[in-house]
């Protein structure tokens, strides 16, 4: 390692070529399967509109403050979630404990994208089926053993985990202006594109106003704490908070960037492409008898049923299938991003290296996943914790990074914001001029987010 790169703030990043850019790909890193997968299953579960309606106020008054905070942190220094915490805390003369923000905004993104991407492969796998209309006439059982079949082939889940962090390789490799921000740019218009006609799909054929009811009618009586945590839970996993993108994205902002501005346009998008997702998704659940609570497999095994017994249903699960693959992609592109940005300083090699070395160490990592769906599907790694027992390993790495990880990392984020970065520090990067709102900002970051986020954990844990 040469003298050049042993030092973080020695080395210098691209910066976005405009706000416009820099919105579309942290909109981009936010949305994912978290809001078409995920949302639409747990909020089947958990009782529709009144989960609904806690989801929202929690992204509003509890997300974007630690956005805010994350975009703040990541701009005010300027490198990789390590370098970044490093200059930080020196600069607070805060303990050295504090760097562990910095690792964790690495470990999260690399072991997250290793089994995300194992999901996102399925997106892959099924474009194929609605390209060959392969799910033509479905019934349930043939639709849950096509998924089973996927399930069960180690070799295929990798091939397509493989093909999809190679895509996103190429893309990070090719740096901010000729990589993330050409997909940023191009792809997230086509999302929002094909979500709307997915929309107006369910206005006209399918059962629209029960679809809307499930989701905007909220029965009150169904809010128990279990909902509440798990609302509060989803907001934290659907805008990506905590898990080392917003650092890292904030580090190429422009001063000129209004941070505050930029935390509430990213959030209004994700929260809407997940309420357009189940304005998409439940008409069509609802019209064909299927189940709103069938949990995961929901998207994979419910919604092909529905494809598979409707007018255009081909084209219409095409589009479905096209836009799970855009989110999903356009989020692992986030998650890259934090690890080469990381990499670049401090191994002095080339970027196309650096993210060709985390896409096969991300690739290496989700063989254990691929076979934690078949080969390895009855292993349990910790027998001896009761709320760890029965969850296989897919299921205990998804536990661990976004049930444990990614709220610690954002309560951290939000105490270090909150209590170690000075009010000059902070205010210089916010720009905010209006007190009031600045001293809401600074209590949300030094009580409010820990305490909520200590309940989540505490809501998991027990």
């Amino acid at each position: 390692m040469t003298a050049k790169h042993s030092i973080d703030t020695d080395f210098k990043h691209e910066q976005w070529s405009s706000s416009t850019t820099f919105l579309l790909a942290t909109v981009g890193a936010a949305v994912g399967l978290g809001n078409l997968w995920r949302f639409p299953f747990i909020t089947g579960q958990n009782g529709g509109a009144a989960f609904v309606l806690l989801y929202v106020i929690f992204v509003i008054f509890l997300c974007v403050p630690i956005i805010i905070a994350e975009l703040a942190i990541g701009r005010r220094g300027g490198g990789s979630a390590v370098a970044t915490m490093r200059k930080l805390t020196t600069e607070a003369r805060a303990g050295r404990g504090w760097h562990v923000i910095g690792w964790l905004s690495i470990l999260i993104p690399l072991v997250g994208m290793s089994y995300y991407s194992i999901v996102a492969g399925w997106s892959i796998d099924y474009i194929v089926k609605a390209t060959t209309y392969s799910y033509a006439d479905y019934n349930g059982t043939d639709s849950a053993n096509a998924f089973n079949l996927l399930l069960a082939s180690p070799m295929r889940l990798l091939f397509f985990h493989g093909l999809f962090l190679a895509s996103a390789v190429f893309v990070v490799a090719r740096g901010l202006g000729r990589g993330i921000e050409v997909i940023a740019k191009y792809m997230m218009p086509a999302l929002f594109a094909i979500l709307i006609v997915l929309v107006i799909n369910a206005i006209f054929n399918a059962d629209i106003r029960r679809g809307l009811d499930f989701l905007f009618n909220p029965a009150f009586d169904k809010i128990t704490a279990h909902v509440v945590f798990m609302a509060m839970g989803q907001a934290f996993f659907s805008v990506a908070i905590g898990v080392g993108v917003m650092i890292t994205y904030g580090a190429y902002v422009p001063a000129t960037v209004s941070l505050p501005k930029a935390a509430i346009t990213i959030v209004l998008a994700d929260t809407a492409v997940a309420l357009l997702a189940g304005v998409a998704i439940f008409p069509v659940v609802f019209a064909n008898g299927l189940d709103p609570a069938d949990g995961p497999g929901l998207i994979f095994v419910t919604l092909p049923v529905a494809f598979g017994n409707m007018p255009a249903g081909h084209i219409v699960g095409l589009l479905f299938f096209v836009l799970l693959f855009f989110a999903a992609f356009s989020t692992v592109i986030g998650m890259l991003e934090p690890v080469v940005s990381w990499l670049e300083e401090h191994r002095g090699f080339s970027r196309p290296k650096m993210a060709a070395l985390a896409g096969a160490c991300a690739w290496a990592l989700g063989i254990v996943t691929a076979l934690s769906f078949n080969v390895w599907s009855d292993v349990r790694l910790l027998p001896m914790v009761p709320v760890l027992s029965e969850k296989s390993i897919f299921d205990l790495l998804d536990f661990l990074i976004a049930t444990l990880l990614i709220p610690i990392n954002a309560m951290l984020i939000a105490i270090f914001a909150g209590w170690m970065m000075s009010r000059q520090a902070l205010l210089k990067e916010l720009g905010v001029k209006n007190e009031v709102l600045f001293g809401l900002l600074r209590f949300t970051l030094r009580y409010a987010a820990p305490a909520l986020i200590f309940g989540i954990l505490y809501s998991s844990l027990s």
